[in-house]
Protein backbone atom coordinates (compact mmCIF):
# COMPACT_ATOMS: atom_id res chain seq x y z
CA UNK A 1 0.00 0.00 0.00
CA UNK A 2 1.30 3.63 -0.72
CA UNK A 3 0.10 5.29 2.43
CA UNK A 4 1.55 2.76 5.32
CA UNK A 5 2.39 4.11 8.24
CA UNK A 6 5.99 4.55 8.43
CA UNK A 7 7.01 4.15 12.17
CA UNK A 8 5.76 3.53 16.25
CA UNK A 9 5.92 6.77 18.54
CA UNK A 10 8.41 7.06 21.13
CA UNK A 11 5.90 9.15 23.11
CA UNK A 12 2.51 6.95 24.77
CA UNK A 13 -0.55 8.64 23.60
CA UNK A 14 -3.65 7.30 26.17
CA UNK A 15 -1.45 4.49 27.03
CA UNK A 16 -1.34 2.95 23.98
CA UNK A 17 2.22 3.80 21.45
CA UNK A 18 0.45 5.30 18.16
CA UNK A 19 1.51 4.74 14.84
CA UNK A 20 3.30 7.47 13.33
CA UNK A 21 2.72 8.64 9.52
CA UNK A 22 4.98 11.65 8.77
CA UNK A 23 3.23 13.92 6.06
CA UNK A 24 5.32 16.83 6.88
CA UNK A 25 6.58 16.76 3.18
CA UNK A 26 3.39 17.12 1.64
CA UNK A 27 0.50 20.56 1.13
CA UNK A 28 -3.18 19.99 1.61
CA UNK A 29 -5.04 17.83 0.61
CA UNK A 30 -2.38 15.38 0.84
CA UNK A 31 -2.01 14.84 4.24
CA UNK A 32 -6.16 13.76 4.55
CA UNK A 33 -5.60 11.52 1.49
CA UNK A 34 -2.45 9.96 3.22
CA UNK A 35 -4.54 9.42 6.32
CA UNK A 36 -7.74 8.04 4.72
CA UNK A 37 -4.70 5.56 2.97
CA UNK A 38 -3.02 4.89 6.34
CA UNK A 39 -6.25 4.35 8.70
CA UNK A 40 -6.74 0.88 7.61
CA UNK A 41 -3.21 0.05 9.29
CA UNK A 42 -4.01 0.31 12.79
CA UNK A 43 -6.19 -2.59 14.81
CA UNK A 44 -9.73 -0.79 16.03
CA UNK A 45 -8.47 0.72 19.00
CA UNK A 46 -5.38 2.19 18.03
CA UNK A 47 -4.19 5.58 17.77
CA UNK A 48 -2.35 7.06 14.37
CA UNK A 49 -0.20 10.43 14.90
CA UNK A 50 -0.59 12.42 11.71
CA UNK A 51 2.44 15.05 11.36
CA UNK A 52 1.90 17.63 9.48
CA UNK A 53 3.57 20.72 8.86
CA UNK A 54 1.04 22.57 6.46
CA UNK A 55 -1.98 24.71 8.60
CA UNK A 56 -4.94 23.99 7.15
CA UNK A 57 -4.28 20.30 7.76
CA UNK A 58 -5.85 21.43 11.40
CA UNK A 59 -9.45 21.62 9.42
CA UNK A 60 -9.07 19.15 7.06
CA UNK A 61 -8.73 16.57 8.94
CA UNK A 62 -10.88 17.41 11.62
CA UNK A 63 -13.59 17.37 8.48
CA UNK A 64 -12.69 14.27 7.32
CA UNK A 65 -12.73 12.67 10.67
CA UNK A 66 -16.13 13.97 11.74
CA UNK A 67 -17.83 12.73 8.29
CA UNK A 68 -15.89 9.22 8.37
CA UNK A 69 -17.16 6.69 10.44
CA UNK A 70 -14.53 4.28 12.17
CA UNK A 71 -12.39 6.78 13.09
CA UNK A 72 -12.69 10.00 16.03
CA UNK A 73 -10.04 12.47 16.23
CA UNK A 74 -8.71 12.77 19.57
CA UNK A 75 -6.82 15.77 19.41
CA UNK A 76 -5.19 18.27 17.27
CA UNK A 77 -2.38 20.40 18.46
CA UNK A 78 -0.31 23.56 16.86
CA UNK A 79 3.11 24.63 17.87
CA UNK A 80 6.27 25.59 16.00
CA UNK A 81 4.74 24.75 12.66
CA UNK A 82 4.06 21.21 13.09
CA UNK A 83 0.66 19.95 13.52
CA UNK A 84 0.28 16.67 15.17
CA UNK A 85 -2.97 15.13 14.79
CA UNK A 86 -4.04 11.70 16.79
CA UNK A 87 -7.02 9.28 15.29
CA UNK A 88 -8.18 6.06 16.61
CA UNK A 89 -9.44 3.86 14.39
CA UNK A 90 -13.19 2.92 16.29
CA UNK A 91 -13.86 -0.26 14.18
Amino acid sequence: RPYSVVSRSATLYAGHRPLTLDVQSESCPMAVVKTKGAIDDPAPGEVLKVVAIDLRSMSDIDGWASETNGVDLLAQEEGDGIYPHYVRKTD
